[in-house]
């Protein structure tokens, strides 16, 4: 049987018994948003301008300078978006929040220990008691592919601008495997240095190539931003989401495999997770570097934990690599922290092996004798172990 499916992704139905979806209970920080909605000690307040988007923001302790803009039509509420009214993207590492101004709903993706991605959407109107209502449905008919692992999970896309409104939109997914060259089509980009090649800021429609747009700090000036909470869509944001969205799905069908119980698809899905983890075969950032405007790469340091001399996996390089340290600060993530302990168990004696140099494949060659030994040393600082 293990060798007649499919590898690298789960192949098996979400309402598989052991699975079951569409009808598990969940526990999210969404979930505990709504309890406490519910029970009167929190409250979504209205915006005659903005709806509940900052209410919901600071209920669920997601920074807004995590903002990036998306114009492509790929979401639920596709014919709100447009160049001059973008959908506006927030995260931290629990939860992403979707916007549109003057769209009808709200659309939530949050993290279940043993769903992983559970989606979300509150209506955009002013109520009394306003909560989160789960959407399943309808967020799986783009969240549900084998690019999200054959989870219900996170998709980040990148597109190629088109001739004409008739032609097919064609692109990718993307994940910090994207060259760069290739990555934010259909997305703002600003920031205070930006790679010399990328696809973002590009006209949807395009009769013919275009030279590349001049880079951007931030969006004041191109469209009114009336009703939007900042005017950036920031660069290393954008990364950091790429980076989580995959991080997110890997975790997930780690997960799934295990309670399945296939020995062999649980070693694969590990193995793969424990890669993604130490950044084998990162696209590297073109040289020159990148740096943000909105100040995300602040705020997203600030939230890390950190060893005896200062260290943090949150610590980002952003000259050649996302992170200073090459190992995802995904690990100290409730989502990874709930894994069951025999993924868990594999992917943290992977890393091990990989860190202490008993492992020595060439492919793990990015990890210096000098980077192995610092982020050895920080974990055994800051993570608890079993």
């Amino acid at each position: 049987m293990s060798q007649q499916r499919r590898t690298g992704a789960f192949d098996l139905s979400i309402n598989h018994p052991a699975i079951k979806y569409l009808v598990a209970d969940t526990d999210t920080v969404v979930d505990r948003m709504n309890a406490k909605l519910r029970d009167g000690s929190a409250k979504l307040v209205w915006d005659d301008k903005t709806g509940y988007i900052k209410s919901v923001l600071d209920l669920l302790d997601v920074p807004v300078e995590s903002q990036v803009m998306v114009y492509t039509q790929t979401s639920l509420q596709s014919q709100y978006i447009k160049m001059d009214n973008p959908r506006a993207i927030y995260f931290n590492d629990r939860v992403s929040v979707g916007y549109i101004r003057g769209a009808g709903l709200i659309e939530l993706v949050a993290q279940d220990p043993a769903m992983g991605s559970i989606f979300y959407t509150i209506n955009e109107t002013n109520v009394a008691l306003p909560t989160a209502g789960r959407d399943s449905t309808n967020c799986l008919r783009c969240h549900l592919s084998w690019d999200t692992l054959g989870v219900p999970g996170m998709s980040i896309l990148t597109t190629f601008p088109r001739k004409s409104d008739s032609d097919y939109a064609n692109g990718g997914f993307v994940d910090h495997y994207k060259p760069i060259a290739e990555r934010w089509g259909g997305w703002y980009v600003t920031g205070k240095k930006l790679p010399p090649r990328h696809m973002g800021n590009f006209p949807l429609f395009m009769p013919k190539p275009a030279p590349p747009p001049a880079p951007r700090a931030s969006l004041d000036g191109l469209f009114n931003l009336d009703g939007y909470l900042t005017p950036y869509s920031d660069v290393v944001a954008l990364m950091v989401l790429e980076h989580q969205g995959t991080f997110s799905n890997l975790v997930t069908r780690a997960t799934w495999e295990t309670r399945v119980g296939e020995e062999s698809r649980i070693v694969e899905a590990a193995d793969a997770l424990a890669d993604y983890m130490l950044f084998v075969d990162e696209a590297k950032i073109p040289a020159g570097g990148i740096e943000g405007s909105s100040g995300f790469t602040e705020k997203f340091l600030a939230m890390g934990v950190k060893d005896s001399k200062g260290r943090s996996l949150r610590e980002l390089d952003l000259k050649t690599r996302l992170q200073k340290y090459p190992l995802s600060y995904m690990i100290y993530s409730p989502a990874f922290r709930a894994m069951p302990d025999e993924p868990k168990n594999l992917v943290m004696g992977k890393i091990d092996r990989v860190l202490s140099g008993e492992i020595k494949d060439v492919k793990y060659a990015h990890l210096t004798p000098e980077l192995r030994a610092a982020i050895r040393e920080i974990l055994q600082e800051t993570i608890e172990r079993p």
